[in-house]
Protein backbone atom coordinates (compact mmCIF):
# COMPACT_ATOMS: atom_id res chain seq x y z
CA UNK A 1 0.00 0.00 0.00
CA UNK A 2 1.47 3.20 -1.27
CA UNK A 3 2.19 6.34 0.91
CA UNK A 4 0.33 8.23 -1.97
CA UNK A 5 -2.74 6.52 -1.29
CA UNK A 6 -5.64 9.36 -0.19
CA UNK A 7 -7.29 8.13 2.90
CA UNK A 8 -10.91 9.23 3.69
CA UNK A 9 -9.75 9.39 7.73
CA UNK A 10 -12.79 11.23 8.60
CA UNK A 11 -14.86 8.13 7.43
CA UNK A 12 -12.62 5.65 9.25
CA UNK A 13 -12.76 7.23 12.07
CA UNK A 14 -16.33 7.52 12.40
CA UNK A 15 -17.64 3.95 11.42
CA UNK A 16 -14.16 2.88 14.02
CA UNK A 17 -15.21 4.54 16.69
CA UNK A 18 -19.02 3.27 16.20
CA UNK A 19 -18.40 -0.04 16.35
CA UNK A 20 -15.11 0.41 19.07
CA UNK A 21 -18.49 1.50 21.30
CA UNK A 22 -18.38 -2.46 21.68
CA UNK A 23 -15.10 -1.60 23.48
CA UNK A 24 -16.66 0.81 25.81
CA UNK A 25 -19.82 -1.55 26.81
CA UNK A 26 -17.41 -4.23 27.19
CA UNK A 27 -14.72 -2.01 29.38
CA UNK A 28 -18.20 -0.74 31.51
CA UNK A 29 -20.17 -3.94 32.04
CA UNK A 30 -16.74 -5.72 32.84
CA UNK A 31 -15.97 -3.28 35.69
CA UNK A 32 -19.12 -2.12 36.41
CA UNK A 33 -19.46 -4.99 39.17
CA UNK A 34 -16.70 -4.17 41.05
CA UNK A 35 -17.80 -0.94 42.58
CA UNK A 36 -21.05 -2.81 43.24
CA UNK A 37 -18.81 -5.55 44.58
CA UNK A 38 -19.01 -4.35 48.37
CA UNK A 39 -22.40 -3.83 48.42
CA UNK A 40 -23.81 -7.17 46.56
CA UNK A 41 -21.87 -9.22 48.29
CA UNK A 42 -23.70 -8.30 51.59
CA UNK A 43 -27.08 -8.58 49.88
CA UNK A 44 -26.59 -12.05 48.82
CA UNK A 45 -24.43 -13.10 51.39
CA UNK A 46 -21.57 -14.58 50.31
CA UNK A 47 -19.04 -11.44 52.09
CA UNK A 48 -17.27 -14.35 53.79
CA UNK A 49 -17.26 -17.20 50.99
CA UNK A 50 -14.47 -16.70 48.58
CA UNK A 51 -15.44 -19.06 46.58
CA UNK A 52 -19.30 -17.61 45.95
CA UNK A 53 -17.40 -14.49 45.62
CA UNK A 54 -14.91 -15.78 42.88
CA UNK A 55 -18.10 -17.18 41.27
CA UNK A 56 -20.14 -14.01 41.24
CA UNK A 57 -17.35 -11.82 40.17
CA UNK A 58 -16.35 -14.55 37.15
CA UNK A 59 -19.51 -16.02 35.99
CA UNK A 60 -19.84 -13.75 33.56
CA UNK A 61 -16.46 -15.25 31.78
CA UNK A 62 -19.09 -18.42 31.24
CA UNK A 63 -21.27 -16.11 28.77
CA UNK A 64 -18.00 -14.69 27.20
CA UNK A 65 -16.69 -18.03 26.21
CA UNK A 66 -19.87 -18.68 24.70
CA UNK A 67 -19.96 -15.24 22.52
CA UNK A 68 -16.93 -15.94 21.60
CA UNK A 69 -17.86 -19.27 20.23
CA UNK A 70 -21.04 -17.70 18.71
CA UNK A 71 -18.94 -15.20 16.84
CA UNK A 72 -16.83 -17.78 15.35
CA UNK A 73 -19.52 -19.61 14.28
CA UNK A 74 -21.78 -17.02 12.90
CA UNK A 75 -19.51 -14.55 11.56
CA UNK A 76 -18.80 -16.28 8.00
CA UNK A 77 -22.66 -16.51 7.55
CA UNK A 78 -23.96 -13.14 9.15
CA UNK A 79 -21.20 -10.54 9.28
CA UNK A 80 -19.74 -8.37 11.72
CA UNK A 81 -22.49 -5.72 11.51
CA UNK A 82 -25.39 -8.00 12.31
CA UNK A 83 -23.54 -9.54 15.35
CA UNK A 84 -22.24 -6.23 16.65
CA UNK A 85 -26.00 -5.16 16.82
CA UNK A 86 -27.12 -8.04 18.60
CA UNK A 87 -24.28 -7.62 20.91
CA UNK A 88 -25.56 -3.83 21.53
CA UNK A 89 -28.92 -5.80 22.75
CA UNK A 90 -28.05 -8.14 24.71
CA UNK A 91 -26.15 -5.23 26.91
CA UNK A 92 -29.24 -3.54 27.05
CA UNK A 93 -31.13 -6.76 27.99
CA UNK A 94 -29.06 -8.12 30.48
CA UNK A 95 -28.32 -5.07 32.81
CA UNK A 96 -31.71 -4.28 33.31
CA UNK A 97 -31.86 -7.93 34.04
CA UNK A 98 -28.75 -8.29 36.60
CA UNK A 99 -30.17 -5.07 38.08
CA UNK A 100 -33.83 -6.09 39.04
CA UNK A 101 -32.23 -9.26 40.58
CA UNK A 102 -33.11 -10.40 43.94
CA UNK A 103 -31.50 -13.34 44.63
CA UNK A 104 -27.49 -15.07 43.71
CA UNK A 105 -29.07 -17.56 41.38
CA UNK A 106 -31.06 -14.41 39.02
CA UNK A 107 -27.54 -12.00 39.41
CA UNK A 108 -25.46 -14.85 37.84
CA UNK A 109 -27.78 -15.57 35.18
CA UNK A 110 -27.82 -12.18 34.05
CA UNK A 111 -24.24 -11.75 34.15
CA UNK A 112 -23.74 -14.68 32.41
CA UNK A 113 -26.03 -14.12 29.41
CA UNK A 114 -24.55 -9.99 29.95
CA UNK A 115 -21.48 -12.04 29.43
CA UNK A 116 -22.46 -13.02 25.81
CA UNK A 117 -22.14 -9.99 24.46
CA UNK A 118 -18.59 -8.90 25.63
CA UNK A 119 -17.50 -11.99 24.46
CA UNK A 120 -19.37 -10.95 20.56
CA UNK A 121 -17.86 -7.24 21.48
CA UNK A 122 -14.61 -8.24 22.26
CA UNK A 123 -14.13 -10.49 19.72
CA UNK A 124 -15.82 -8.72 16.89
CA UNK A 125 -15.10 -5.09 17.19
CA UNK A 126 -11.19 -4.80 16.72
CA UNK A 127 -11.64 -7.30 13.54
CA UNK A 128 -13.88 -5.30 12.00
CA UNK A 129 -11.65 -2.12 12.42
CA UNK A 130 -8.50 -4.04 11.30
CA UNK A 131 -10.27 -5.14 8.30
CA UNK A 132 -11.72 -1.46 7.18
CA UNK A 133 -8.19 0.22 9.04
CA UNK A 134 -5.07 1.24 6.36
CA UNK A 135 -2.25 -0.93 6.56
CA UNK A 136 0.13 1.87 8.18
CA UNK A 137 -2.66 3.31 10.64
CA UNK A 138 -4.25 -0.09 11.26
CA UNK A 139 -2.54 -0.19 14.85
CA UNK A 140 -3.69 3.41 15.66
CA UNK A 141 -7.15 2.68 14.75
CA UNK A 142 -7.54 -1.18 16.26
CA UNK A 143 -5.59 1.09 19.66
CA UNK A 144 -9.41 3.19 19.24
CA UNK A 145 -11.21 -0.22 20.35
CA UNK A 146 -8.65 -0.16 23.32
CA UNK A 147 -9.21 3.07 24.41
CA UNK A 148 -13.28 2.50 24.36
CA UNK A 149 -12.80 -0.15 26.80
CA UNK A 150 -10.62 2.37 29.18
CA UNK A 151 -13.31 4.45 28.61
CA UNK A 152 -15.96 2.24 29.39
CA UNK A 153 -13.74 1.21 32.30
CA UNK A 154 -13.66 5.30 33.35
CA UNK A 155 -17.28 5.82 33.17
CA UNK A 156 -18.18 2.47 35.31
CA UNK A 157 -15.75 3.32 37.85
CA UNK A 158 -16.94 7.17 37.78
CA UNK A 159 -20.41 6.45 37.55
CA UNK A 160 -20.38 4.04 40.46
CA UNK A 161 -18.56 6.54 42.49
CA UNK A 162 -21.00 8.97 41.89
CA UNK A 163 -24.11 6.95 42.83
CA UNK A 164 -22.30 5.01 45.86
CA UNK A 165 -23.27 7.21 48.59
CA UNK A 166 -20.46 7.85 51.03
CA UNK A 167 -19.97 5.15 53.85
CA UNK A 168 -18.45 6.08 56.92
CA UNK A 169 -15.63 4.42 58.27
CA UNK A 170 -17.19 3.48 61.36
CA UNK A 171 -20.06 1.81 59.56
CA UNK A 172 -20.75 -2.05 60.24
CA UNK A 173 -21.38 -4.54 57.14
CA UNK A 174 -25.28 -4.41 58.92
CA UNK A 175 -25.42 -0.71 58.05
CA UNK A 176 -23.93 -1.19 55.07
CA UNK A 177 -26.23 -3.73 54.13
CA UNK A 178 -29.66 -1.49 55.14
CA UNK A 179 -28.13 1.38 53.32
CA UNK A 180 -29.55 2.88 50.21
CA UNK A 181 -26.14 1.44 48.71
CA UNK A 182 -26.41 -2.20 49.98
CA UNK A 183 -30.28 -2.52 49.20
CA UNK A 184 -30.92 0.13 45.47
CA UNK A 185 -27.50 1.92 44.62
CA UNK A 186 -26.13 -1.35 43.69
CA UNK A 187 -28.65 -1.97 40.87
CA UNK A 188 -28.22 1.42 39.66
CA UNK A 189 -24.88 0.37 38.89
CA UNK A 190 -25.87 -1.90 36.59
CA UNK A 191 -29.21 -0.34 34.94
CA UNK A 192 -26.75 2.58 34.27
CA UNK A 193 -25.23 0.34 31.56
CA UNK A 194 -28.27 0.28 29.64
CA UNK A 195 -27.47 4.01 28.24
CA UNK A 196 -24.55 3.90 25.83
CA UNK A 197 -25.62 0.13 24.97
CA UNK A 198 -28.89 1.17 23.25
CA UNK A 199 -26.91 4.39 21.51
CA UNK A 200 -24.28 2.01 20.27
CA UNK A 201 -27.52 -0.37 19.28
CA UNK A 202 -28.79 2.59 17.27
CA UNK A 203 -25.38 4.23 15.57
CA UNK A 204 -24.64 0.32 14.47
CA UNK A 205 -27.44 0.50 11.88
CA UNK A 206 -25.41 3.20 10.17
CA UNK A 207 -21.99 1.13 9.52
CA UNK A 208 -21.22 -1.24 6.24
CA UNK A 209 -20.52 -3.85 6.47
CA UNK A 210 -16.91 -5.08 6.40
CA UNK A 211 -15.42 -5.53 3.11
CA UNK A 212 -13.29 -8.35 3.38
CA UNK A 213 -16.70 -10.39 4.47
CA UNK A 214 -18.50 -8.83 1.51
CA UNK A 215 -15.31 -10.23 -1.27
CA UNK A 216 -15.59 -13.49 0.60
CA UNK A 217 -19.60 -13.88 0.09
CA UNK A 218 -19.38 -12.81 -3.41
CA UNK A 219 -21.03 -9.12 -2.78
CA UNK A 220 -18.33 -7.60 -4.42
CA UNK A 221 -20.44 -4.74 -5.77
CA UNK A 222 -20.99 -3.66 -1.86
CA UNK A 223 -17.90 -4.33 -0.96
CA UNK A 224 -16.46 -2.05 -3.83
CA UNK A 225 -18.92 0.69 -2.22
CA UNK A 226 -17.29 0.77 1.26
CA UNK A 227 -13.78 0.61 -0.22
CA UNK A 228 -14.41 3.35 -2.60
CA UNK A 229 -15.57 5.33 0.89
CA UNK A 230 -12.52 4.06 2.37
CA UNK A 231 -10.03 5.20 -0.62
CA UNK A 232 -10.43 5.91 -4.03
CA UNK A 233 -12.35 3.81 -6.69
CA UNK A 234 -8.64 3.22 -8.62
CA UNK A 235 -7.51 1.68 -5.06
CA UNK A 236 -10.53 -0.21 -4.26
CA UNK A 237 -10.62 -2.74 -7.37
CA UNK A 238 -7.04 -3.32 -6.49
CA UNK A 239 -7.39 -3.99 -2.85
CA UNK A 240 -10.18 -6.50 -3.95
CA UNK A 241 -8.10 -8.04 -6.36
CA UNK A 242 -5.79 -8.69 -3.25
CA UNK A 243 -8.48 -9.87 -0.78
CA UNK A 244 -9.99 -12.21 -3.63
CA UNK A 245 -6.31 -13.68 -4.20
CA UNK A 246 -6.26 -14.13 -0.46
CA UNK A 247 -8.86 -16.31 0.26
CA UNK A 248 -8.60 -18.49 -3.19
CA UNK A 249 -5.09 -19.83 -2.16
CA UNK A 250 -6.81 -21.49 0.77
CA UNK A 251 -10.23 -22.23 -0.34
CA UNK A 252 -9.80 -25.87 -1.44
CA UNK A 253 -8.86 -26.88 2.17
CA UNK A 254 -11.27 -27.31 4.80
CA UNK A 255 -11.09 -24.92 8.00
CA UNK A 256 -9.90 -27.89 9.84
CA UNK A 257 -6.93 -28.94 7.44
CA UNK A 258 -5.97 -24.98 7.41
CA UNK A 259 -5.58 -24.97 11.20
CA UNK A 260 -3.74 -28.00 11.73
CA UNK A 261 -1.33 -27.07 9.01
CA UNK A 262 2.10 -26.22 10.14
CA UNK A 263 2.28 -22.35 9.46
CA UNK A 264 -1.30 -21.59 10.95
CA UNK A 265 -0.80 -23.92 14.11
CA UNK A 266 2.76 -21.43 14.45
CA UNK A 267 0.55 -18.39 14.28
CA UNK A 268 -2.30 -19.88 16.40
CA UNK A 269 0.08 -20.84 19.23
CA UNK A 270 1.32 -16.97 19.31
CA UNK A 271 -2.23 -15.64 19.26
CA UNK A 272 -3.54 -18.16 22.05
CA UNK A 273 -0.36 -17.56 24.46
CA UNK A 274 -0.46 -13.59 23.97
CA UNK A 275 -4.40 -13.62 24.92
CA UNK A 276 -4.05 -16.02 27.78
CA UNK A 277 -0.87 -13.56 28.76
CA UNK A 278 -3.12 -10.83 28.48
CA UNK A 279 -5.11 -12.33 31.63
CA UNK A 280 -2.70 -14.15 33.45
CA UNK A 281 -0.15 -10.89 34.02
CA UNK A 282 -2.85 -10.20 36.74
CA UNK A 283 -3.73 -6.86 36.02
CA UNK A 284 -7.68 -7.25 35.52
CA UNK A 285 -7.45 -8.29 39.60
CA UNK A 286 -6.96 -4.89 40.93
CA UNK A 287 -10.15 -3.75 38.60
CA UNK A 288 -12.56 -6.62 39.97
CA UNK A 289 -10.73 -7.09 43.29
CA UNK A 290 -9.62 -3.42 43.79
CA UNK A 291 -12.07 -3.95 47.05
CA UNK A 292 -9.68 -6.48 48.57
CA UNK A 293 -6.35 -5.01 47.75
CA UNK A 294 -7.02 -2.00 48.82
CA UNK A 295 -8.61 -2.61 51.54
CA UNK A 296 -4.83 -4.44 52.49
CA UNK A 297 -3.36 -1.49 52.06
CA UNK A 298 -5.19 0.20 54.59
CA UNK A 299 -7.94 2.59 52.86
CA UNK A 300 -12.24 2.12 53.40
CA UNK A 301 -14.47 1.74 51.21
CA UNK A 302 -15.18 5.44 49.95
CA UNK A 303 -11.63 5.73 49.66
CA UNK A 304 -11.34 2.83 47.95
CA UNK A 305 -14.00 3.84 45.26
CA UNK A 306 -11.81 7.23 44.72
CA UNK A 307 -8.94 4.98 44.02
CA UNK A 308 -10.27 3.05 41.71
CA UNK A 309 -11.27 6.21 39.67
CA UNK A 310 -7.42 7.19 39.80
CA UNK A 311 -6.88 3.93 38.63
CA UNK A 312 -8.89 4.64 35.62
CA UNK A 313 -7.75 8.07 34.92
CA UNK A 314 -4.13 6.45 34.16
CA UNK A 315 -5.63 3.56 32.39
CA UNK A 316 -7.11 6.16 29.93
CA UNK A 317 -4.23 8.95 30.05
CA UNK A 318 -1.57 5.41 29.17
CA UNK A 319 -4.02 4.18 26.36
CA UNK A 320 -4.00 7.64 24.46
CA UNK A 321 0.53 6.91 24.85
CA UNK A 322 -0.56 3.57 23.09
CA UNK A 323 -2.34 4.95 20.14
CA UNK A 324 0.49 7.77 19.33
CA UNK A 325 2.97 4.81 19.64
CA UNK A 326 1.47 1.42 18.18
CA UNK A 327 3.10 2.58 14.33
CA UNK A 328 5.79 4.34 15.66
CA UNK A 329 7.62 2.27 18.02
CA UNK A 330 6.18 -0.93 17.21
CA UNK A 331 3.78 -3.74 18.45
CA UNK A 332 7.01 -6.09 19.87
CA UNK A 333 8.63 -3.67 21.57
CA UNK A 334 5.37 -2.44 23.05
CA UNK A 335 4.77 -5.59 24.69
CA UNK A 336 7.94 -6.39 25.30
CA UNK A 337 8.18 -3.28 27.68
CA UNK A 338 4.98 -4.09 29.29
CA UNK A 339 6.48 -7.51 30.42
CA UNK A 340 8.65 -6.59 31.95
CA UNK A 341 7.79 -3.36 33.51
CA UNK A 342 4.65 -5.43 34.87
CA UNK A 343 7.03 -8.09 36.41
CA UNK A 344 9.45 -5.72 38.43
CA UNK A 345 6.69 -3.56 39.61
CA UNK A 346 4.50 -6.66 40.72
CA UNK A 347 8.05 -8.35 42.74
CA UNK A 348 8.18 -4.73 44.52
CA UNK A 349 4.40 -4.80 45.48
CA UNK A 350 4.62 -8.44 46.61
CA UNK A 351 7.76 -7.53 48.55
CA UNK A 352 5.53 -4.24 50.31
CA UNK A 353 2.90 -6.64 51.25
CA UNK A 354 5.45 -9.48 52.81
CA UNK A 355 6.64 -6.24 55.20
CA UNK A 356 3.16 -4.84 55.74
CA UNK A 357 4.01 -1.58 54.23
CA UNK A 358 0.68 -0.03 52.84
CA UNK A 359 -0.39 3.48 51.92
CA UNK A 360 0.06 5.50 49.31
CA UNK A 361 3.36 3.94 47.92
CA UNK A 362 1.45 1.09 47.46
CA UNK A 363 -1.64 3.26 45.23
CA UNK A 364 1.57 4.03 43.40
CA UNK A 365 2.91 1.12 41.97
CA UNK A 366 -0.72 -0.19 41.46
CA UNK A 367 -1.00 2.76 39.28
CA UNK A 368 2.24 2.47 37.43
CA UNK A 369 1.59 -1.12 36.70
CA UNK A 370 -2.04 -0.20 35.37
CA UNK A 371 0.37 2.37 33.42
CA UNK A 372 2.63 0.38 31.79
CA UNK A 373 -0.69 -2.36 31.08
CA UNK A 374 -2.38 0.72 29.21
CA UNK A 375 0.30 1.40 27.17
CA UNK A 376 1.13 -2.02 26.12
CA UNK A 377 -0.44 -5.54 26.49
CA UNK A 378 -4.16 -4.15 26.94
CA UNK A 379 -4.60 -2.61 23.63
CA UNK A 380 -1.43 -4.11 21.86
CA UNK A 381 -2.73 -8.22 22.25
CA UNK A 382 -5.54 -7.02 20.65
CA UNK A 383 -3.99 -5.25 17.57
CA UNK A 384 -2.17 -8.27 16.87
CA UNK A 385 -4.70 -10.85 17.90
CA UNK A 386 -6.60 -8.39 14.92
CA UNK A 387 -4.13 -8.77 12.00
CA UNK A 388 -2.01 -12.16 12.42
CA UNK A 389 -4.52 -14.61 11.32
CA UNK A 390 -5.30 -15.39 7.39
CA UNK A 391 -8.13 -13.88 5.63
CA UNK A 392 -9.83 -17.14 5.20
CA UNK A 393 -9.63 -18.03 8.77
CA UNK A 394 -9.62 -15.12 10.70
CA UNK A 395 -12.78 -15.27 12.04
CA UNK A 396 -12.60 -18.41 13.49
CA UNK A 397 -8.65 -18.08 14.69
CA UNK A 398 -9.55 -14.89 16.57
CA UNK A 399 -12.77 -17.03 17.84
CA UNK A 400 -10.10 -19.34 19.25
CA UNK A 401 -7.62 -16.51 20.72
CA UNK A 402 -10.59 -15.15 22.26
CA UNK A 403 -12.16 -17.95 23.35
CA UNK A 404 -8.37 -18.87 25.40
CA UNK A 405 -8.78 -15.67 26.61
CA UNK A 406 -11.79 -15.48 27.89
CA UNK A 407 -10.86 -19.11 29.50
CA UNK A 408 -7.95 -17.24 31.20
CA UNK A 409 -9.89 -14.58 32.72
CA UNK A 410 -12.16 -16.84 34.34
CA UNK A 411 -9.22 -18.68 35.99
CA UNK A 412 -7.44 -15.37 36.96
CA UNK A 413 -10.59 -14.17 38.10
CA UNK A 414 -12.14 -17.19 39.90
CA UNK A 415 -8.57 -17.81 41.61
CA UNK A 416 -7.66 -14.97 42.84
CA UNK A 417 -9.76 -14.69 46.19
CA UNK A 418 -8.81 -18.16 46.33
CA UNK A 419 -4.98 -17.43 45.87
CA UNK A 420 -5.42 -14.21 48.00
CA UNK A 421 -5.91 -16.49 50.88
CA UNK A 422 -3.61 -19.18 50.73
CA UNK A 423 -0.86 -17.49 49.33
CA UNK A 424 -1.70 -14.05 50.84
CA UNK A 425 -1.34 -11.30 49.14
CA UNK A 426 2.51 -10.85 48.56
CA UNK A 427 2.77 -14.40 47.14
CA UNK A 428 -0.13 -13.43 44.95
CA UNK A 429 1.57 -10.80 43.35
CA UNK A 430 5.06 -12.67 42.84
CA UNK A 431 3.08 -15.71 41.33
CA UNK A 432 1.72 -12.91 38.60
CA UNK A 433 5.34 -11.47 38.36
CA UNK A 434 6.76 -15.29 37.46
CA UNK A 435 3.93 -15.05 34.59
CA UNK A 436 5.43 -12.25 33.27
CA UNK A 437 8.79 -12.73 32.96
CA UNK A 438 7.36 -15.89 31.18
CA UNK A 439 5.66 -14.05 28.79
CA UNK A 440 8.57 -11.87 28.17
CA UNK A 441 10.62 -14.20 26.90
CA UNK A 442 7.77 -15.48 24.78
CA UNK A 443 7.56 -12.95 23.21
CA UNK A 444 11.06 -12.22 22.90
CA UNK A 445 11.88 -15.51 21.19
CA UNK A 446 8.41 -15.67 19.13
CA UNK A 447 6.70 -12.86 18.34
CA UNK A 448 7.61 -10.69 15.06
CA UNK A 449 7.10 -7.47 14.55
CA UNK A 450 3.67 -6.40 12.29
CA UNK A 451 3.69 -2.34 12.08
CA UNK A 452 3.10 -0.62 8.64
CA UNK A 453 2.53 -4.07 6.69
CA UNK A 454 -1.11 -5.15 4.88
CA UNK A 455 -3.16 -8.30 6.44
CA UNK A 456 -2.01 -9.91 3.22
CA UNK A 457 1.58 -9.43 3.48
CA UNK A 458 1.65 -10.53 7.12
CA UNK A 459 0.08 -13.74 6.11
CA UNK A 460 2.52 -14.24 3.60
CA UNK A 461 5.45 -13.58 6.46
CA UNK A 462 4.28 -15.36 8.87
CA UNK A 463 1.91 -18.23 7.35
CA UNK A 464 4.21 -18.48 4.11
Amino acid sequence: MGQNIAYNKSYIYAISLISAMGGLLFGYDWVVIGGAKPFYELYFGISTIPALQGWAMSCALVGCLLGAVISGMLNNRYGLKKLLILAAFIFIISSIGTGISNSLYQFVMWRIFGGVSIGLASNLSPMYIAEVSPAEYRGKFVTINQLTIVIGILIAQITNWLIAKPVPTDFSTVEILNSWNGQTGWRWMFWATAVPSSLFFILMFLVPESPRWLVKNNKLKEAEKVLVKIYSSLYAASEIENISKSLLSTQEQSKTKILLSSGIKKVLLIGITLAVFQQWCGINVIFNYAQEIFETAGYGVSDILFNIVITGSVNLVFTFVALYTVDLVGRRKLMLTGAGGLAIIYSIVGTLYFFKITGFLLLLLVVTAIAFYAMSLAPVTWVILSEIFPNKIRSTAMAISTFALWSACFILTYTFPILNDLLKSYGTFWLYGFICISGFLFIFIKLPETKGKSLEAIEKEIVG
